[in-house]
């Protein structure tokens, strides 16, 4: 080997490191508090997957559970959300808040008991035009029995238990 190809091998070496370091500290970043409750896997850019890759314009307007086509995607706040139509993405783009699942998509019951448990859309219930997202049936049956009341837990929870590891809050 001459000296030539080997410093070109050891700057493509370091560059190769660089290169996978970074992605290893931005991925980690990205997911290290379990901010919203993604699917497991990413997108091709790294991306969590919301709702189960459902429409939430679709589940927000009344057309209830609409599978979403990664066609048709938008990234809101490193997440990625997958819409029915290109109307529906541009809807969301344009005012996400709106949309978006309360407590990062977590069973609201579960925040409301300190813990950061899977919400699903196909249990879902919308008061005051915000979304939230149950574990199953009857914890949604349950929830249903005093909503006012679990809401108003789940705000007073949420603060507390946001920014920490799902692995730390459900110990």
């Amino acid at each position: 080997m001459t000296m030539q190809t080997a410093k070109n091998t050891i700057k493509s070496l370091i560059a190769t490191t660089a290169v996978a370091a970074a992605l290893a500290v931005s991925s980690s970043a990205a997911f290290a508090v379990d901010e919203y409750n993604v699917s497991k896997g990413t997108t091709a850019n790294g991306h969590g997957v919301m709702l189960r890759g459902d429409d939430v314009v679709a589940l927000m307007t009344g057309l209830g559970v609409v599978p979403g086509q990664a066609r048709h995607t938008h990234v809101h706040d490193g997440v990625a959300y997958y819409f029915a139509s290109e109307e529906a993405k541009m809807q969301f783009a344009g005012n996400p808040e709106k949309f978006m699942p309360q407590y990062g998509g977590y069973c609201a019951l579960g925040v409301a008991l300190g813990k950061k448990l899977d919400g699903s859309p196909r249990f879902a219930d919308i008061v005051d035009g915000k979304l939230y997202l149950f574990l199953n049936a009857a914890v949604l049956e349950n929830y249903k029995l005093d909503r006012a009341e679990w809401i108003r837990k789940a705000e007073e929870t949420w603060a507390s238990i946001e920014h920490r590891p799902v692995a730390d809050v459900n110990s």
